[in-house]
């Protein structure tokens, strides 16, 4: 699917004449040094606007450009503009920008353009070199104090905006950046905008360049091609429906605190009560490291590691990882990523000691995660934790328990447990 190369561009209203020939000049530069994103920019619509700074997206895939802009920029640096824009309308930003505003209840224009500023230093820290300028005034993570390598998600419990923000209230990307629609919008019956259909197929197409040539792109892309073409359970769902029970229960998720006193003390003269207060979901995830478990679903389950530390928002700390087979070995804190976690193992499969072990750690975890392929015996109690299994794709049933038979069917997870299939 390419985007118009000659004829007329829509107009918002009869603006200073776009010098075409340099905008489309960049993007074939753009496309050249980032082949795996060629598919993605020649999908952009450009649409004349007088009203955007430099350049900005819709989620339609158009994308609204200044002709000053053009005129006072290099092709070098309108190239790297233009791998920025496309670049969030791949990952997404102005749908997880609306997942934030909803889960966390912020909203608004000072929220939606920090909102910008984390999905921009998402991008631009591995972004540009090899070839791409940077533009000018393009925001990294270092500028405000801030790790490279990390999702927007992450850098919006980072930072909030204040003096050393000021100089960035100009930015703006469009609704395709941060979901909130503009006055120029177009909208979904606009002229050139691509279906849904259409924008899922220029995704694939994306995460198909990336995987099939690796080593091309950066880690950030390589990471975004694996979760497109495997996506992550619904984990944010399964874990709510689980936390939630679990919150419902008596004592779950609270203690009592003397931060703040309870109201009560005033009705007992000299005495300051405790209140009880609700403390964050603590989440521990036994994988099965077993022989009978592949090297792939082992990568599947670390995607789906990944994104239940998002599903908590992002917390490495309030998530831990225990890999099993038939010994267990000890829960570790996500707090530097996934690229930390060490699955060791390769053994026989009992993953009765993964629970144990995970109900012996402290914190006490509030929900357990178990991602397995079934061949296991399960505890014959239900554990006193709500329990969210992830099967790996594969057919389970019978009774019988021999991994050296190979006509052995594991039974099923027992059924107190929240079941998902993987893959």
């Amino acid at each position: 699917m390419n985007g118009p190369a000659a004829g007329p561009l829509p107009r918002e209203a009869p603006a200073n004449a776009l010098d075409t020939g340099k905008l489309f000049a960049a993007r074939l530069q753009a496309a050249r040094v980032r082949p795996y994103l060629a598919t993605a920019l020649f999908a952009l619509s450009p649409v004349v606007c007088r009203r955007v700074p430099t350049m900005a997206v819709d989620a339609y895939w158009r994308c609204y450009v200044s002709p000053a802009y053009v005129d006072r920029t290099r092709v070098e640096e309108l190239a790297g503009a233009w791998v920025h824009e496309v670049s969030h309308l791949l990952r997404d930003h102005h749908g997880r920008s609306d997942r934030y505003a909803r889960r966390h209840g912020r909203d608004g224009p000072a929220e939606r353009l920090r909102m910008n500023i984390a999905a921009d230093c998402e991008i631009n820290d591995d972004a540009y070199g090899d070839g791409l300028a940077r533009p000018g005034g393009a925001v990294v993570p270092g500028a405000l104090g801030l790790e490279d390598g990390e999702l927007m998600e992450d850098y919006l419990r980072q930072f909030r905006l204040g003096p050393h923000t000021a100089h960035l209230a100009w930015l703006e990307c469009g609704s395709g950046a941060d979901g909130v629609t503009r006055a120029w919008d177009l909208g979904p019956d606009g002229a050139h905008g691509l279906s849904a259909q259409e924008r899922d197929a220029v995704r694939f197409r994306v995460a198909q360049r990336i995987t099939g040539r690796p080593g091309n792109a950066p880690s950030g892309w390589r990471r975004w091609a694996e979760e497109a073409f495997h996506p992550p359970q619904p984990w944010r769902q399964l874990l709510g429906a689980a936390v939630r029970a679990a919150a419902s229960a008596p004592g779950a998720g609270e203690d009592y605190v003397h931060g703040r006193p309870a109201r009560r003390s005033a009705a007992v003269p000299g005495a300051v009560l405790p209140s009880l207060r609700r403390r964050p979901t603590r989440v521990v995830v036994v994988i099965d490291t077993s022989g009978s478990v592949s090297d792939t679903e082992l990568g599947s389950a670390l995607l789906e590691v990944a994104a239940i530390s998002r599903a908590v928002g992002g917390r490495g700390d309030l998530v831990g990882v225990l890999p099993c087979d038939a010994a267990a070995g000890r829960v570790r804190p996500l707090c530097g990523g996934t690229e930390g976690v060490e699955l060791l193992g390769g053994g026989g499969t009992d993953l009765r000691t993964g629970f144990t072990r995970a109900l012996e750690s402290r914190p006490r975890p509030d929900v357990v995660v178990m991602l397995t392929d079934g061949q296991t015996p399960w505890p014959s109690r239900r554990p006193p934790c709500r329990t969210v299994v992830g099967l790996f794709g594969r057919q389970h049933g019978g009774s019988s328990y021999d991994e050296s038979d190979p006509e052995y069917r594991p039974g099923g997870p027992p059924a107190w447990a929240r079941v998902v299939t993987i893959g």
